[in-house]
C-alpha cells in the first residue's frame, strides 16, 4: 500500500509535502530531497547522513517563504483584473443575483405572524383619577429656619442664613427655593447632614442684601 502523502506547500522551483509523520522538501533546481525530522539539527539530504547546521536551515527557509510571497503577490496582480472580468461576465451571463440571501436560523417548532399592527393609545378613561402634582415644591424644600446661637453668628458675621431642608432637595433645588420664597439671590450654599438625620442648608447671600434685614422679614429675629 502506498504511503499517504499530503501536499503542505508549493512554490517556484519547490513543494512541501507531509509523509509518514516526516515534513519532505523538494527542490527543482538540484533535484535533492530534504527530509525534516523532529530535530531541528537532523536535516538530512536524500536519506543519507549528510547534515546541515541551523543557520543554513534559517536561511533555507526564509529564501522559500521570500519565493511563496513574490510568487503569490505577482500571481495575484496578474490575474486580479483577467480574473474579475471573467467572473463578471459570467454572473452577468447566468444572471446570478448580486448578493446571496441569508437564510434565516429558527430555535422554535412553532411557526407565528408577527405583530405589525400598533395602535395609538386611546383610553377611554384616566387611571389615574388626580393629576400628580409635585411633591418638592419650595414650601417642602424649605421646612424652617434655624434659631440657634450658632445660626444667629453666621447671619451676624458670614451674611449667612441657616434652614432645615427636605433630605432629597440638592444645592440648587434650595437656591431657587430661596429666591421664591423670599425673593432674595444667594451666592453660595453649603448643605450637611445632622447626625438626627435632617439636612442643613447655610444659604449665603449675595452682598446686595443683607441677611439681618431678611432674618427680620422672616421673623427669625
Amino acid at each position: 500500500m502506498a504511503p499517504k502523502v499530503s501536499c503542505i506547500g508549493y512554490g517556484p522551483g519547490f513543494v512541501i509535502v507531509r509523509t509518514k509523520g516526516v515534513v519532505l522538501l523538494g527542490l527543482a533546481s538540484n533535484n535533492k530531497l530534504w527530509s525534516f525530522k523532529s530535530n531541528i539539527n537532523e536535516i538530512c539530504v536524500n536519506g543519507t547522513n549528510e547534515m546541515i547546521g541551523v543557520r543554513a536551515f534559517g536561511i533555507l527557509m526564509a529564501y522559500l517563504l521570500s519565493c511563496v510571497c513574490v510568487f503569490c503577490c505577482l500571481d495575484v496582480k496578474k490575474a486580479d483584473a483577467k480574473t474579475q472580468a471573467q467572473k463578471a461576465a459570467k454572473a452577468l451571463k447566468s444572471g446570478a443575483p448580486a448578493f446571496k440571501k441569508s437564510k434565516k436560523i429558527r430555535t422554535k417548532v412553532t411557526f407565528h405572524r408577527p405583530r405589525t399592527l400598533k395602535k395609538e393609545r386611546n383610553p377611554k378613561y384616566p387611571r389615574i383619577s388626580a393629576t400628580p402634582r409635585n411633591k418638592l415644591d419650595h414650601y417642602q424644600i424649605l421646612k424652617y429656619p434655624l434659631t440657634t446661637e450658632s445660626a444667629m453668628k453666621k447671619i451676624e458675621d458670614n451674611n449667612t442664613l441657616v434652614f432645615i431642608v427636605d433630605i432629597r432637595a440638592d444645592k440648587k433645588k434650595i437656591k431657587d427655593a430661596v429666591k421664591k420664597m423670599y425673593d432674595i439671590q444667594t451666592k453660595k450654599v453649603n448643605t450637611l447632614i445632622r447626625p438626627d438625620g435632617t439636612k442643613k442648608a447655610y444659604v449665603r447671600l449675595t452682598p446686595d442684601y443683607d441677611a439681618l434685614d431678611v432674618a427680620n422679614k422672616i421673623g427669625i429675629i
